[in-house]
């Protein structure tokens, strides 16, 4: 059977096509291999990762203060002293707080007396009577204890038997003696004051002089005037002269105002035991109120 030219070229072509094929057909398996290869990995979902968060860093620490303790202070003089300069702070810790003491309770005193001479002069002399006027004070009041006194001696004179002295006199000396006894309660503690004020800084002083002692002392053993041997006796008789002052000005400021305070309500009660007096003489024992009706 004889080809026709046709056929042998169609033929020809179909064995080319297959030999370029199986020639074809390695490379793209070779080329296909790593896409099959690389698909799961391109099918990973990449997540992106968050940056880390660092904690912020504490505040910078200011610079921290040194405390150095004071070796001439309070502390290192009672520390360091002998027995003198431990008794002078005694002596002065306690004139101050007897004066603070004393200062305090006299003020409280004072302030209830002029208290009370408003409630005498309020419902004294709206009484009917001295008697009766003075059971309408308090009992511990000392407008009380001079109106009573006064009443005590005009009633006294009534009875007795013999009268050397008359009634103005009787009843005059029995209302000073009642003043003078006031005066004297108010009077108390004053002295302590006023001993506080002019002695306090001659203690302090005392301390001054027992503290440039010391220095000295510690000059001749030294050797040298070297700071650190002067600056603590030295700082010892500084402290003392300053405590004596401190303890001896307010002892002088508060006596001369409580002498003053004092001074005012004295007036008070003479005036008052004046009024008392002229009552039991003049109007027979019957206060002002019932001497105008």
């Amino acid at each position: 059977m004889r080809l026709k030219p046709l056929d042998v070229l169609s033929l020809l072509a179909v064995m080319l096509v297959s030999i370029g094929a199986a020639v074809v057909n390695p490379g793209e398996a070779l080329a296909q291999a790593p896409k099959t290869e690389t698909a799961p990995a391109a099918a990973i979902e990449v997540k992106p990762v968050a940056p880390e968060v660092k904690p912020p860093a504490p505040p910078a620490a200011g610079p921290t203060t040194e405390v150095v303790e004071n070796p001439y202070g309070l502390e290192a003089l009672w520390r360091q002293g002998d027995f003198v300069a431990r008794g002078t702070l005694i002596i002065l810790m306690i004139m101050s707080i007897g004066s603070w003491y004393i200062g305090i309770v006299k003020v409280i005193e004072q302030a209830r007396m002029l208290k009370d001479g408003k409630e005498a002069d309020d419902k004294f002399w709206h009484a009917h009577s001295v008697q009766e006027g003075v059971a309408m004070l308090k009992e511990d009041s000392a407008f009380r204890f001079v109106a009573e006194k006064s009443a005590l001696a005009a009633a006294h004179h009534a009875t007795m038997q013999t009268k050397q002295l008359d009634l103005n006199t009787w009843v005059g000396m029995a209302l000073q003696r009642a003043i003078d006894v006031v005066s004297n309660r108010l009077q108390s503690g004053l002295a302590f004051l006023a001993t506080v004020g002019s002695t306090a800084p001659f203690v302090g002083l005392f301390g001054t002089v027992w503290g440039i002692y010391h220095a000295l002392t510690a000059i001749g053993i030294a050797g040298q005037a070297s700071i650190d041997k002067v600056a603590g006796p030295v700082g010892e008789a500084l402290i003392m002269t300053a405590l004596g002052l401190a303890v001896a000005v307010p002892a002088v400021l508060g006596y001369n105002w409580l002498v003053r305070r004092n001074r005012v309500a004295m007036e008070f009660i003479r005036h008052f035991g004046g009024g008392v007096h002229m009552s039991l003489l003049g109007r027979g024992g019957r206060t002002r109120a019932d001497s105008e009706s």
